[in-house]
């Protein structure tokens, strides 16, 4: 048995499930440590409301075709699986049986990296897109707000060796962010698995 709980967030318009151990912990450190190493991390431009600056994380994109991803005026192309991508997939896809073609996998090196608000909504990923967001090392919160209802927040800790699944709707009807934090927190790895057909 992989984990012993699933938290459905009871989100309205949404369909978001957390596993807060979905990894044990000796995998989580595990992955951890080979994933810095061996990823092939890098800093990316991002073009925001017409300025660009520095992404404040770094990100590197793998999948088992050639499709580019594309998010900010960023266009990413793909790496093919490594070794232990591939077997966190697997064991996700074995799991949840869904199929993933892709990862965008994200480093937040300490509490000034994080991601603003954004919908995982680009045309690539069709309609009613299924993320599946795996955490190793440092713990880091993650918000959601919905898009109309300015009412309707949750927030979360995202724990070592977790997967928090979106699906349905979500990404339509909500936002979610990691935002920047004064803690003095380590490296966190986020990988995003993806459907981009």
């Amino acid at each position: 048995m992989l984990f012993e709980s699933s938290i459905n967030l009871n989100l309205k318009d949404a369909d978001v499930v957390y596993y807060p151990n979905f990894f044990n912990i000796n995998e989580a450190d595990i992955y951890f440590k080979n994933l810095l190493e061996f990823i092939n991390w890098k800093q990316d431009e991002i073009t925001v409301f017409g300025k660009t600056y520095q992404q404040p994380r770094l990100t590197a994109f793998y999948a088992d075709n050639k499709n580019s991803y594309k998010y900010s005026n960023i266009v990413m192309q793909p790496h093919p699986f490594e070794a232990d991508l591939l077997e966190i997939k697997n064991t996700i896809e074995t799991e949840l049986k869904i199929k993933f073609t892709s990862c965008l996998a994200n480093l937040y090196r300490d509490g000034n990296d994080s991601n603003g608000w954004h919908a995982d909504n680009e045309k690539e990923l069709g309609k009613n897109p299924i993320i599946a967001s795996v955490s190793f090392g440092a713990e880091r919160v993650f918000h959601f707000k919905h898009k109309n209802n300015k009412s309707l927040k949750k927030k979360l800790i995202l724990h070592h060796g977790s997967l928090l699944l979106m699906q349905g709707e979500t990404q339509t009807n909500w936002l979610h962010q990691i935002p920047k934090t004064k803690k003095n927190v380590g490296n966190r790895i986020n990988l995003t698995f993806r459907i981009i057909a």
